[in-house]
């Protein structure tokens, strides 16, 4: 019998009982391009509201148990920040409220090393990210959340099993890195830690200042992607005041291939053909505003994601290596009632539209606005924001010298129940599949997972 195209993925309600051994700064190994006292700038891609984060993912691995883990780790870490070396730096803001990284006396990343008394094999399925895991993350006592102020900028947690496996819990400022940046950091630090010699390819490119605004600062479009949102709909209230749950489903290539198809309008005459991502973040859009039975129908909501904008930019071309934030937001409006009743092509195409509406000007203009009128604070009301993680070679990155990790990714989004990640199946060859996770209340996820497949009214569900 072939497995079915969306398969709804478990994972099991557990707790990781850990103990920290120790807590160590990890300075640049060598002499860097800087001095306590100086700073450096940040463009206004990476000190935009939405990168005042970090992103925290897991990796597991089975240990060879002849290497040492945590030095192993920490040495080539400390080789790294080298080339690498604003991430040993500190953020801080000056006028406006703009950020800057500075360099002081005892910095340093952070690396913290911990054990449990459980095996890899008690924790259940490793290629299903679960919320249970966040002890493997390291969070300071009584952390704010979104603090970058003041942090460091790469913190990596290190925990021994009882079977000799181990996980790396890591924390990396998005305001220093954007997803392709941080893959080119991990690949350097993982081909680093696997030789016993620095690696770096490409060579890490600073650079900020290629995203100067412009002098006046010039905003050719509407930005709405940063519009403050006041939230009239029953969406935000529906996940805030009940916790939301999340859940993890395995999209097969070939549903994929099937809702593409769907989604491709017959009577568009662009001849610009749909894509997969357009396809899935449409029918998910659609499937989730079902589910939670959003009123009233003709509210606005939007959709939210990052575009990669790296080969937009011709004159000059950005400079390779470079690992700092080149994305900008791509947004979708739509009616409740259009998504509800709406035809499934008319959603993807208002998905292609924002992707393809992503330019140079674009994102030069998104510079200058933030510029103009910087937003101080991320905007939920009314909104899902989809991140693609399928395009990063997360797992082939991030070999350290024990193989590809079982899993590598992030683990719980129920603390922004807003946020719909597309990750990479973690086999070596997935032939395509991904996983989705999303969050909603529970009385909420049957009907999602009907709508997710196609299940309620056949094709009918995607028309």
């Amino acid at each position: 019998m072939a497995p079915p195209w969306v398969q709804e993925l478990h994972f099991p309600h557990l707790h990781i009982p850990i103990t920290i051994d120790r807590m160590v700064p990890v300075m640049p190994s060598g002499p860097a391009p800087t001095a306590p006292g100086q700073s450096l700038y940040l463009s206004n891609l990476d000190d935009v509201v939405g990168a005042r984060v970090f992103t925290p993912t897991v990796y597991f691995y089975a240990s060879d148990n002849w290497r040492p883990v945590m030095k192993t780790l920490r040495d080539a870490l400390a080789s790294v920040l080298v080339p690498y070396y604003p991430l040993s730096g500190r953020l801080r803001e000056t006028n406006n409220g703009k950020l800057e990284v500075f360099f002081g006396q005892d910095q340093g990343a952070l690396m913290v090393e911990a054990h449990s008394e459980m095996s890899l094999s008690d924790l259940g399925d490793l290629k299903v990210p679960n919320p249970a895991w966040s002890p493997l993350i390291f969070r300071f006592p009584n952390e704010e959340p979104y603090k970058v102020l003041d942090m460091p900028l790469v913190i990596a947690q290190v925990t021994l099993f009882s079977c000799g496996g181990f996980s790396l819990g890591l924390r990396i400022c998005h305001c220093i890195v954007d997803g392709l940046g941080a893959m080119q950091f991990l690949s350097s630090w993982a081909a680093t830690a696997k030789a016993g010699t620095l690696i770096t390819n490409p060579k890490p490119c600073w650079d900020r200042d290629f995203f100067r605004p412009r002098d006046p600062p010039l905003v050719k479009f509407p930005h709405i992607e940063f519009m403050r949102i006041e939230d009239g709909s029953s969406l935000t209230m529906s996940l805030w005041q009940t916790k939301a749950v999340q859940k993890c489903y395995r999209i097969s290539r070939e549903f994929q291939a099937w809702l593409k198809t769907l989604a491709q309008s017959e009577d568009d005459m662009s001849n610009i053909t749909c894509s997969t991502f357009d396809a899935m973040a449409a029918h998910i859009w659609r499937s989730w505003v079902k589910a939670l039975d959003v009123k009233p129908l003709n509210y606005e909501l939007r959709l939210t994601f990052s575009v990669n904008a790296r080969q937009k930019l011709k004159i000059p071309p950005l400079k390779e290596g470079f690992y700092g934030n080149v994305v900008c937001l791509a947004c979708v409006i739509s009616t409740v009632r259009k998504l509800v009743y709406g035809r499934l092509p008319d959603t993807a195409r208002l998905v292609r539209e924002a992707r393809l509406g992503i330019s140079e000007e674009y994102l030069r203009s998104t510079v200058d606005y933030v510029e103009v009128d910087r937003p101080r604070r991320l905007e939920f009301g009314g909104k899902l924001t989809i991140t693609q993680w399928t395009r990063f070679s997360i797992y082939d990155s991030a070999d350290f010298g024990w193989g590809r990790p079982m899993y590598a990714g992030p683990i719980d989004l129920t603390p922004t129940p807003q946020v719909c990640v597309f990750l990479p199946e973690a086999e070596a060859d997935p032939s395509g599949t991904m996983l989705v996770c999303i969050c909603l209340p529970e009385s909420a996820t049957k009907s999602f997972t009907d709508l997710l497949s196609l299940a309620e009214n056949g094709e009918q569900s995607a028309s």
